[in-house]
């Protein structure tokens, strides 16, 4: 269990994995189905961040408890299961105000962690450039700045582990001023560093901009490195890529940039949004997108559309996209049963891909980056684009190109 002596000092996750408990809550014009989908990804969450799911609960109210989020009973009930089964941590799938935290971690006494922080947590752990830690400990503090109130005396006992990784805790330490101050010295920090990045992107501007694009754990980073040969980390978990990777990439004798940005996922804190904004600007000047996503996903349509969402939120949703069907091998695997014959087998498949091209806008391809299947045809499909648009943007280059 975590150690919660007053005085410890850690960053982190502790060297022993965490047990953990989830918690949902069914309300508004939510479903019990949607509530269990959206526990899946918070246990998969908690995986990424170096926790194990215990148990999950649920409870349905028409409104969340201001106090407890939870109503009286489920509290009492979760309460006797982390007692009884040594649970360390209590994490929430919506986020909380510091006053709930506050309460709740007083009630349990155990760590309590949201949705929110469960990402930042994330995000911090997996920053690797100055860049990149400077924009999460810039949303740390400004998801923090509203909760002060009920959190100064929660923070006193958090004892490291998941939600307290990062270069921001050690910060938080007075009052609202310092807070507003730290907060004032990052974005100082990041206009720096966007101006060095906007000069960057403008010594690459005489050349074709590709942006890869989707939901977290799509298979983005497989597809950077089958059409780069490039060796980008891939890991199946969540936010496996968070700095931004930019590769030359050289097709039938044409050139083009191709970028490999973090994944998106569902409530994205709006505070990480804003402090990305300036990674993400390879994705509002790329000249196409590559929206990538998971056929063999089940929520895939509504991973899709979230996607679409934050595009949406950047501005980068008028440029041109295609939509690329990645894992088509574990799709097929799903979609059909054994006594199926190849021809029934191919019929439902043409019927599902005429599905989705029919539900959305861009054009598709379906392909498996893992096994190579279809990638020939992707990177005709890619050529004949960037032939396209490099054609119109550089006329003056075409009989340099190819």
């Amino acid at each position: 269990m975590a150690d919660w002596n007053v005085g410890q000092k850690s960053t982190g996750l502790l060297k022993e994995t965490e047990r953990a408990v989830i918690v949902g809550l069914i309300h508004g014009m939510q479903t019990e189905e949607q509530l269990e989908d959206y526990l899946d990804e918070l246990a998969f969450l908690a995986e990424t961040a170096g926790a194990t799911t215990i148990k999950r609960f649920k409870q349905k109210l028409p409104h969340p408890d201001s106090r407890t989020f939870i109503g009286k009973g489920k509290a009492e009930e979760i309460k006797e299961y982390v007692s009884e089964h040594d649970i360390d941590l209590i994490i929430f799938d919506d986020d909380l105000t510091g006053k709930q935290v506050n309460t709740l971690e007083g009630m349990f006494k155990r760590k309590i962690v949201d949705r929110s922080t469960l990402i930042l947590d994330i995000f911090a752990e997996r920053a690797q450039t100055a860049q990149a830690k400077t924009q999460v400990e810039l949303a740390q503090m400004q998801y923090l700045l509203p909760r002060l109130k009920g959190l100064w005396t929660h923070l006193e006992r958090q004892q490291g582990g998941i939600g307290m990784r990062g270069p921001g805790e050690k910060e938080i330490e007075t009052d609202r001023r310092i807070v507003n101050d730290k907060i004032k010295l990052l974005k100082d920090k990041l206009a720096v560093i966007d101006r060095q990045n906007v000069t960057q992107r403008k010594n690459r501007s005489n050349t074709v901009r590709v942006a890869l694009v989707g939901y977290t754990n799509v298979g983005k980073s497989t597809i950077m490195n089958a059409l780069s040969d490039a060796d980008v980390f891939v890991e199946n978990k969540l936010f496996a890529t968070l700095d931004t990777t930019v590769r030359k990439i050289t097709l039938n004798k044409i050139h083009f940039l191709l970028s490999d940005t973090v994944g998106f996922i569902r409530k994205l804190p709006h505070h990480l949004i804003e402090s990305f904004k300036s990674t993400l600007d390879e994705v509002r000047e790329s000249d196409l997108l590559l929206h990538v996503v998971d056929l063999s996903n089940k929520n895939m349509e509504d991973q899709l559309v979230t996607v679409q969402h934050t595009l949406n939120q950047l501005g980068a949703d008028n440029i041109p996209t295609i939509i690329v069907g990645n894992k088509l091998d574990a799709y097929r695997q799903q979609l059909f049963d054994d006594f199926l014959s190849q021809t029934e087998k191919q019929e439902i498949l043409a019927e599902q891909i005429e599905h989705f091209k029919s539900n959305f806008d861009h054009p598709w391809i379906f392909i498996s980056a893992a096994t190579g299947e279809n990638m020939d045809e992707f990177k005709d499909v890619i050529y004949e684009r960037i032939k396209m648009i490099s054609n119109q943007k550089f006329p003056y280059q075409q009989n340099q190109n190819y």
